[in-house]
């Protein structure tokens, strides 16, 4: 990679900085696969592998408690919740995709209409308004993309592996889809087809998650090999900065634009919040060697080294500050 940063986690103080919890829901009797914030509303809509919707909202003790619980007929997946038209489009385990339209008081939600957009379970979906599209991977290695007016399909790519997680740029019309393989798929997409622009290598585990800055074209990569590399596709160079923090795997991503912050979780219980404005040290290119660049201790291949040493080698190359 061609920079790391390293998250400080120190205030001004001197302490370690840590959020300030201020509600804690609980309710689902299985693993809860997505919750989102209600725009202008002091709610969440949550989705579990217990089957069910949920719809909570803050009541006047100061607690959540749900006003809508809906049973779909698989784990809930993953979902997509837009604002402005109160659609909610749920991703099911079985490959199903429904839509609802939530009513004004949130008491109520509405069927639309199902989708049939994949063989398995639905892994991530995206709602553009300003195309009426809604886009979905699935772990049948399949991205699909529908009409959300009329529930035409549009078209699809399979991947080369499992898809795991997903990110659209509705200015450009950029889909990226993360996989099993460790790869990202850059894809151009139109109302009729797809271009294949590139894959995005540099994971040596499943992408697990991406996040997007739209303002300055930033793509954000979550992985099970504990990092999180930040794709500069706006700037067409190629640069990718590698973020360093996590202990183990890396399962999911936020991007608050207000902030300019990166928030990620991982299997370490760590939230980890990244400030993406801050100075960026540039590391040299990695050279092949038999000893490390910057402790020179060797390599455990480099037996000769080791003995001369009298050392035990190491298995891979530092990390530069």
């Amino acid at each position: 990679m061609a920079a790391e940063i390293k998250p400080t986690g120190v205030g001004t103080n001197g302490n370690v900085r840590k959020p300030v919890l201020v509600n804690k829901i609980e309710g689902h009797s299985n693993d809860v696969n997505m919750a989102c914030i209600i725009p202008r509303e002091e709610g969440v809509i949550s989705v579990s592998d217990d089957k069910t919707v949920r719809v909570w909202l803050r009541r006047d003790t100061g607690q959540y408690w749900p006003s809508i619980c809906h049973t779909m007929s698989a784990a809930a997946s993953s979902m997509v919740y837009n604002g402005e038209t109160r659609r909610l489009f749920v991703g099911l385990d079985n490959g199903t995709i429904t839509e609802f339209i939530l009513s004004e008081d949130f008491n109520r939600m509405v069927h639309v209409r199902d989708y049939l957009a994949h063989q398995s379970r639905v892994v991530s979906v995206k709602f553009s308004l300003q195309r009426e599209w809604l886009l979905s991977c699935g772990k049948d290695k399949y991205f699909q993309w529908h009409c959300s007016e009329t529930g035409r399909r549009l078209g699809g790519y399979q991947a080369s592996a499992s898809c795991l997680c997903l990110e659209f740029d509705e200015q450009s019309n950029y889909v990226f889809v993360g996989d099993y393989s460790g790869q990202v798929s850059v894809l151009k997409i139109t109302n009729q087809n797809f271009n294949h622009v590139t894959n995005l290598k540099g994971h040596s585990g499943s992408v697990q998650s991406l996040a997007w800055d739209a303002d300055r074209k930033l793509l954000f990569s979550g992985s099970f090999d504990n990092s999180v590399i930040v794709w500069d596709i706006g700037g067409k160079q190629g640069t990718a900065l590698e973020l360093q923090g996590h202990k183990e795997h890396v399962q999911a991503l936020a991007y608050s634009p207000a902030s300019k912050q990166l928030l990620s979780t991982g299997e370490d219980k760590v939230l980890g919040i990244w400030d993406m404005e801050a100075n960026r040290i540039e590391t040299p290119e990695w050279a092949e060697n038999n000893h490390c660049q910057k402790c020179e201790k060797p390599f455990f291949w480099n037996l000769r080294r080791m003995w001369e040493d009298r050392t035990i080698g190491i298995r891979q190359v530092n990390k530069w500050s």
